[in-house]
Parts: structure tokens; C-alpha cells; sequence
């Protein structure tokens, strides 16, 4: 897997998995809350699937 998400984007990503998941334990919202893993592995992996789909690339490449 080739990295295709930058720093931003991985900060915003991880952020979103994790308000996510908190609101779901504290019962705030549904069982759909659980969604938020997606972002949160994107996030720790640095890939997208879906950016590779649709040709995004948001890393740096040197």
C-alpha cells in the first residue's frame, strides 16, 4: 500500500474516528458511530481506498 494521505489530512481523519467512537460509547449516537473506525484506520494505515479509486493523493511525495 502506497501512502496517500498527508498530514492534514490524517490529523483531521483521526480526530473525526475518534468523536466518532467517543459519541457512540457514551451513547450519544447510534450503533452507525462505529463508521468512525474507517477514518481512524485510514488515518494510522496513511491510505485510502478511495482516494486510490478516484486519483487523490494528498502526501508529499520528496
Amino acid at each position: 500500500m502506497k501512502k496517500n494521505v498527508g498530514n492534514i489530512d490524517r490529523l483531521l481523519r483521526a480526530i473525526i474516528g475518534i468523536l466518532l467512537i467517543a459519541l457512540t460509547l457514551s451513547g450519544t449516537i447510534g450503533a452507525w458511530g462505529w463508521i468512525g473506525i474507517v477514518p481512524l484506520l485510514s488515518a494510522l494505515f496513511s491510505f485510502c481506498p478511495l482516494y486510490t479509486l478516484i486519483g487523490i493523493n494528498t502526501c508529499k511525495t520528496r
